[in-house]
């Protein structure tokens, strides 16, 4: 499986390198900023989950269908961590170990970039081959919803409002099924979606699995935010507290934050159970985003 993640890497990143603005020219200060952001050392979870919905529903891809998929998702996401690191939103310095892209280069810069990367993200998807004009249109129609407001910016806007609130548990699921969640549900939904083969059936399988996995995500990332070094983790550590920002940890306490991230994880296997097999790829994921110790 760590040969399957390592593969999914090195597609995506080849995407990305083709997709990607060479930096050069009048505008070759926002083309280093995008390919900082991009390159900078990221899990590749979200384009992981892509090639992995894809693989239960259909035979591998051969053609670059689903690395186009993925490389638009891990795009979306960049631009995502860009804009939550300026001084506006969460205002860090440090992402994956590195000076945070407006540190890097500038926060204009920054804001431009960003709004490149989604831009380029919706070109790629735009210009898919292989694929029916109708099945490219859902995929843009459902990055446009699972990424806009009504997914992850919604998710974000709830996020900078309660800043020094206490959220209720209800509140906080809320705001992270936006804001982290519904990414990484675009992610299994869009992978599968692109193959032209999944059924209804399937993809509300896959919709339990996304929705569980990305809450348990969000609930291990509270926890290594209280548990992990800054040096472990890349970014600042206890930022979230920080920011007098209301975390799973600090609502239900460490070990009961676990216990929910492994029910949470129960039920994500669950879901899967109709894709036997096939669906291998996606427990070993399942089971690296509730693990991971980083």
């Amino acid at each position: 499986m760590k040969d399957y993640l390592n593969q999914c890497n090195a597609q995506v990143d080849a995407q990305l390198e083709r997709i990607l603005p060479i930096v050069q020219g009048p505008a070759e200060h926002l083309f280093a900023a995008m390919r900082y952001s991009v390159f900078n050392g990221g899990k590749r979870i979200r384009p992981a989950l892509c090639f992995a919905a894809a693989s239960a529903i259909a035979e591998p891809d051969t053609t670059d269908t689903s690395a186009a998929v993925a490389a638009a998702l891990e795009m979306i996401h960049a631009y995502s961590l860009i804009h939550d690191d300026l001084p506006a939103m969460d205002n860090d310095d440090l992402r994956r170990g590195k000076p945070t892209c407006h540190i890097q280069f500038d926060e204009a810069t920054a804001i431009l970039a960003g709004d490149a990367l989604q831009s380029l993200a919706f070109q790629q998807l735009s210009e898919l081959k292989n694929i029916s004009a109708d099945t490219a249109l859902q995929l843009v129609s459902m990055l446009s919803r699972y990424g806009g407001c009504s997914g992850m910016m919604a998710g974000q806007a709830i996020d900078l409002a309660a800043t020094g609130q206490l959220l209720d548990l209800d509140q906080l699921k809320n705001m992270h099924a936006h804001k982290t969640g519904a990414l990484i549900e675009a992610s299994v939904l869009m992978g599968a979606v692109a193959t032209q083969a999944a059924t209804e059936a399937q993809l509300e399988a896959l919709t339990g699995f996304a929705r569980a996995i990305g809450l348990a995500f969000q609930i291990q990332d509270d926890i290594l935010d209280v548990e992990s070094s800054t040096e472990q983790l890349g970014k600042q550590q206890g930022s979230d507290i920080t920011n007098g920002k209301s975390t799973y940890t600090s609502i239900l306490g460490l070990k009961q934050a676990r216990s929910q991230a492994t029910e949470l994880y129960q039920h994500s296997l669950d879901c899967l159970e109709p894709f036997a097999e096939r669906a291998d790829a996606l427990r070993f994921i399942a089971s690296f985003i509730v693990n991971r110790a980083y």
